[in-house]
C-alpha cells in the first residue's frame, strides 16, 4: 500500500489488486456489501486507512477513500464525498470515519 496516489481511479485499482474487493455502500449503522449481500454495523468492521483527493477543477470536489475490514475478514473500499448528504448515519459510525478524516 502506498502513502499516495495520482488520482482515486489509481488508488481503487492498486487497492483492488492488494485484495480490497468489497464495494462498500454507507448505511446507517455501518456498511453495506451488494457484491455479498451483506451489512456490517460499525462496531463489525474497522477502517483500517483513508486517501483524500481534491478535485482537479474545483478544490471543493473533494473525496475521500476509506479501507475497511470487516470482522469477518472481508476487506473492500468505501468511497465518500465530503459533504455528501448520504442520509442518516449513526453516530459509531460517524465516530469511525471521523478519527480518521481528522488525522
Amino acid at each position: 500500500m502506498k502513502n499516495s496516489y495520482s488520482s482515486l481511479s489509481v488508488a481503487i485499482e492498486a487497492l483492488q489488486k492488494e485484495g480490497y474487493t468489497a464495494d462498500f455502500n454507507l448505511i446507517e449503522k455501518g456498511v453495506e456489501c451488494k457484491k455479498y449481500k451483506t451489512q456490517w454495523e460499525a462496531g463489525e468492521l474497522e477502517v483500517t486507512g483513508f486517501y483524500r483527493f481534491e478535485g482537479m477543477t474545483d478544490p471543493g470536489d473533494n473525496t475521500i477513500l476509506y479501507l475497511i475490514e470487516t470482522n469477518d475478514g472481508k476487506k473492500g473500499l468505501l468511497v465518500d464525498a465530503y459533504g455528501a448528504d448520504t442520509g442518516p448515519v449513526s453516530s459509531e459510525m460517524i465516530q469511525k470515519l471521523k478519527m480518521h478524516h481528522d488525522e
